[in-house]
């Protein structure tokens, strides 16, 4: 949410030559429908269903992936991606976060929240970003940071 996962992700595929995949766009081209309107129309838990049905299709040898930030949550999920990625937690301050997502239309779980209320959701998941294979320090520039993945990632 907000941390640079699909553009930095998308930025390490071009300069490895890998395959990008974006969770969140499968998810919405499996539904027929943004987020938005899977959350509306159906609800939370039915995104999470299309979500974790197409985890394992992004999860292939050689892509780089974004994430959805709530798909580590799950612990089942969480197995499955420790099992088949090499993870990376793109480390950025709420307040930088914040400042990112907080005119976004169309993110359901920010929509009609405080910054406090986004902020404690943040916090309920951070334990599980912090258990990936590697940390970056996420306020830098996008290419700053699809180097230092790639760094990592080739390491």
């Amino acid at each position: 949410m907000g941390a640079g996962k699909t553009l930095v992700g998308a930025l390490v595929a071009e300069r490895s030559g890998a395959q990008f995949r974006d969770l969140d766009t499968m998810v919405e081209d499996m539904a027929g429908m943004s987020i938005a309107d899977i959350f509306a129309t159906h609800s939370e838990d039915a995104f999470r269903a299309f979500e974790k049905s197409a985890l394992p299709e992004v999860l292939r040898p050689g892509s780089v992936v974004a994430l959805g930030g709530g798909v580590v949550v799950d612990d089942d999920n969480w197995r499955l991606i420790e099992e088949k990625a090499v993870t990376v937690y793109l480390e950025v301050p709420f307040g930088v976060i914040w400042e990112r997502i907080r005119h976004w239309k169309g993110r359901p779980l920010i929509l009609n929240r405080t910054p406090a209320e986004v902020e404690a959701l943040l916090e309920q998941r951070r334990p599980r970003y912090e258990r990936a294979t590697f940390r970056v320090d996420g306020p830098q520039a996008p290419g700053v940071l699809a180097d230092e993945v790639l760094k990592l990632w080739s390491a």
